[in-house]
């Protein structure tokens, strides 16, 4: 402990004594041990962090798989009748429960305002196994019984409500009907933790299924089931278990359906719930190692250069009779120091990282909001620290030790053999450096180029001058369809009557919004091939001028008029993926399909009167959707047997208004014509497209500046590195230099020389970087659009960049070496 304690006070004093070395080495690590452990707190909430749910590892997710659809790595849902099936007719859960995100018009509080919220069944609560913090959850008796209760999240609770302890009792209006708020649940309660359609729950209320949702059955998949299994019950025996269920389910389907198959999944529900961030998070965590590993040479690089500086001062102490071991165990405490310094600093650079990035992240990313620097993240930073005191302080330590006293203590020991192999040992880490960075760099170019394809794909629409707003209409004062249609005329009316508007129109989907509408249908006259699954396509139901007000090309035929009413003929407008798909080479006006599969004989045929362009119904990066349009107001005449005397329709969805000035000008007027028409009615999502678009593309744009900024600084860490061996590389052969110079050589030739050494590096590092590169960017091709992870082009161009950046970083030590002054320089050896 003595030795220790002196080993520490001696360390001290030498940093101290060099603060330009102590600065940036320390700045170094914070940098790096920052970054990473940002990143693992990311990685730590999202990905390692237990589910905040009781015994998480026995919650599982169970849905339908129904046979030729495609979920493209959406959740699958099973439908109300299933829900029934599965919670009676299963046993391999001791609890089942289900959930549907929804939306709901808050009022009484102020303002009216759109709220997420969950429906829950009564059972979903101790599936979960979570009490609530004030108050109780609802029964099964007031499920059953559609009793109208609410229970609050942490977050509304504080948020809507100034965290009142007397909440419980209080009623709030949903969609106009009054609900009593039974409970609040803790701060870290989140559920659904994936959001569906970028739903976060606000509060909970009972499923209580209605008639009408029982009635829809096998057309509407839009709930999910969550079960807590049986001591000693696998995944797959509970899949096995609802086979059974799904055979009950397939029997309930109607005739028109009767050729629908569908298959229970179970798996994990961290699998399921996780599942589609893990390559976002595992790219980002690769990253950041990068640029943590780039740190740590740069730093035994520092740390070589000390040892060589050092080498009079620890041969001296080495013939005084000082052992190796204790050169070295000094050497590591003093690393021990620069360490501690840096993840110190670096968990305040996380801290302040993390405070300003996590609003950047995707709104899709689960668990969000459990990302923070807590005590395994702390653990996980200050462990770094100590493993890069290890991996960077021991070989310098052990140069140290291995120094030879009679080598260094002779005249000219600087440039002996020692030092030289010492430079060699920083070149290799110097070239570890750029090969790393150049497959940084490559990353970072091919997501680029990804992203740059994916915002020149033909969107299928013009986005400027366009707003867009959504709305929901309360059942409790929209009952009939009499009184929807009302509003809907009278905010068409109003909006189109105001100065610079171009055409107004309202849409149940609106393009590039992430919104999922899948829904089966039969063309008429195709024959599909042999295998082939269900025809599945993207149906929308508009009103007014939709497709003038966004922009739509009418490739063929005509628009929707006021003469398709529901009394006409039943019509219809495709989009081109479909007509091609389904009726190629031929013109699809006059073509007709219907919903359903083929045996849906009884649901009436659509006649296609127009044909458009492709539309982005999700994102520029997924592909085009077969997709179909009907008028509103033939939409319950298309339900043929499926049509219930309560449906409405137009009761929800998106205005769309083009004018001639900025969206955002036209915002406040769409907000006081609702006002005028409904003064409690709110609008959601008041924005143009052009946001719309950017919202679509954000999880693609954050994964792409933030490869870009790691990519950046490792090459920019990478420059530093071979900036810093050239330099001192230069400063050994002072005595060379000077002496060709003082023979004659032209200081051209100088510069040349340091160039050349740096030109070598530079080729070496870039070498087997694209090596690297050519295995390493394979590992991205799920985050690629369009771009071919060994894209020629972004692999020289990042090479030549970091060649250049080389050559670059070497100028100044070459300029430096070839203005030496050869009677100073050898005066001073």
């Amino acid at each position: 402990m003595t030795n220790l304690l002196q080993d520490l006070r001696y360390a001290i004093r030498q940093l101290r004594r060099s603060p330009g070395f102590t600065l940036t080495a320390v700045l170094t690590l914070a940098f790096g041990i920052g970054a990473t452990t940002a990143i693992f707190s990311i990685v730590e909430g999202v990905l390692l962090r237990p589910l905040p749910f009781s015994d998480p590892s026995r919650l599982v997710f169970l849905a339908d798989i129904i046979d030729g659809v495609d979920y493209g790595g959406d959740l699958p849902g099973v439908t109300a009748p299933g829900v029934r099936i599965y919670m009676r007719d299963t046993t391999a859960f001791s609890n089942l429960g289900s959930y549907q995100p929804s939306t709901y018009e808050l009022s009484g509080l102020g303002d009216a305002s759109q709220i997420e919220a969950t429906r829950l069944t009564a059972s979903m609560f101790p599936v979960l196994g979570v009490a609530p913090l004030m108050g109780r959850v609802f029964t099964q008796k007031e499920d059953d019984s559609s009793a109208p209760v609410a229970v609050l999240s942490y977050g509304m609770w504080h948020s809507r409500f100034h965290g009142d302890e007397r909440i419980l009792g209080r009623k709030i209006l949903l969609d106009r009907k009054p609900y009593e708020i039974v409970g609040v649940m803790p701060r870290d309660f989140v559920f659904p933790l994936v959001p569906v359609q970028l739903n976060r729950t606000e509060l909970w209320i009972p499923m209580s299924l209605t008639p009408e949702e029982i009635a829809r059955g096998a057309t509407g998949w839009s709930y999910y089931l969550v079960g807590r299994l049986k001591p000693g019950v696998t995944p797959e025996q509970a899949q096995q278990d609802a086979i059974g269920a799904a055979r009950e389910i397939m029997r309930s389907f109607p005739p028109a359906l009767s050729r629908r198959r569908i298959h229970p999944l179970v798996q994990r529900l961290d699998e399921a719930t996780l599942g589609q961030a893990r390559p976002l998070v595992r790219t980002l965590f690769f990253a950041v190692v990068v640029v943590l590993f780039i740190a740590c040479a740069n730093l035994a690089g520092l740390l070589l250069v000390r040892v060589i500086r050092r080498r009079r001062e620890i041969s001296v102490r080495l013939a005084l009779g000082a052992r190796g071991a204790a050169i070295v165990r000094q050497s590591l405490v003093e690393v021990l120091l620069l360490s501690l310094g840096g993840g110190l600093l670096g968990l305040l650079l996380a801290w302040i990282a993390l405070r300003t990035g996590v609003s950047f992240l995707p709104e899709t990313l689960p668990r969000a909001s459990s990302i923070g620097l807590d005590w395994p993240v702390v653990g996980f930073a200050l462990g770094l620290a100590m493993l890069t005191c290890c991996l960077c302080g021991l070989i310098p330590a052990l140069a140290a030790a291995r120094t030879s006293a009679n080598e260094a203590l002779k005249e000219g020991g600087r440039t002996s053999s020692a030092g030289s192999g010492h430079v060699r040992l920083r070149s290799a880490l110097v070239i570890a450096e750029l090969a790393v960075a150049l497959v940084l760099l490559t990353a970072s170019g091919l997501l680029l180029r990804s992203f740059e394809k994916m915002r020149s794909v033909d969107l299928g629409f013009r986005a400027d001058h366009m707003l867009t707003a959504a709305y929901s209409l309360p059942r409790q004062q929209y009952s009939t369809q009499a009184a929807v249609d009302a509003f809907d005329l009278a905010l068409r009316t109003k909006v189109a009557e105001l100065p610079g508007v171009q055409a107004v129109g309202v849409t149940t989907l609106l393009p590039a919004a992430n919104q999922d509408a899948r829904a089966t249908f039969t063309p008429e006259g195709y024959v599909p091939p042999k295998g082939a699954g269900l025809n599945v396509g993207w149906p929308s139901e508009v009103m007014g001028d939709y497709f003038g007000a966004a922009g739509i090309r009418i490739l063929r035929g005509r628009a929707f008029t006021s003469a398709d009413t529901a009394s006409a003929p039943l019509v219809t407008i495709v989009n081109r993926t479909l007509a091609e798909r389904y009726w190629p080479g031929q013109d699809p006006i006059g073509k007709r399909l219907h919903r359903g599969s083929a045996e849906a004989t009884t649901l009436p045929w659509l006649t296609v009167v127009g044909e458009i362009s492709d539309l982005k119904d999700l994102a520029a990066d997924i592909p085009t959707m077969n997709q179909f349009y009907i008028p509103a107001s033939q939409a319950k005449a298309d339900a043929g047997s499926f049509a219930r005397p309560e449906m409405l329709s137009g009761n929800s969805g998106s205005i769309v208004v083009r004018g001639l000035q900025q969206p955002e000008q036209m915002a406040g007027e769409l907000r006081a014509i609702v006002r005028s028409i409904d003064p409690q009615l709110p609008l959601t999502h008041v924005e143009s497209m052009e946001q719309v678009v950017d919202e679509g593309q954000a999880s693609r744009r954050f994964q792409t500046a933030l490869i870009c900024i790691f990519a950046g600084a490792a090459v920019f860490l990478a420059v530093l590195g071979i900036y810093s061996v050239i330099a001192f590389s230069a400063a050994l052969r002072t005595q060379e230099m000077a002496i060709r110079l003082a023979l004659g050589s032209q200081r051209s030739s100088v510069m040349r020389l340091v160039l050349t050494s740096a030109a070598r590096l530079g080729l070496i590092g870039c070498g087997i970087g694209a090596l690297v590169a050519v295995f390493a960017t394979r590992l991205l091709r799920s985050l690629l659009f369009d771009v071919d992870p060994l894209d020629p082009i972004v692999l020289v161009l990042a090479a030549l960049s970091i060649f250049l950046l080389a050559l670059a970083a070497s100028i100044i030590p070459a300029r430096r070496a070839a203005s030496i002054d050869p009677m100073q320089a050898l005066r001073a050896e």
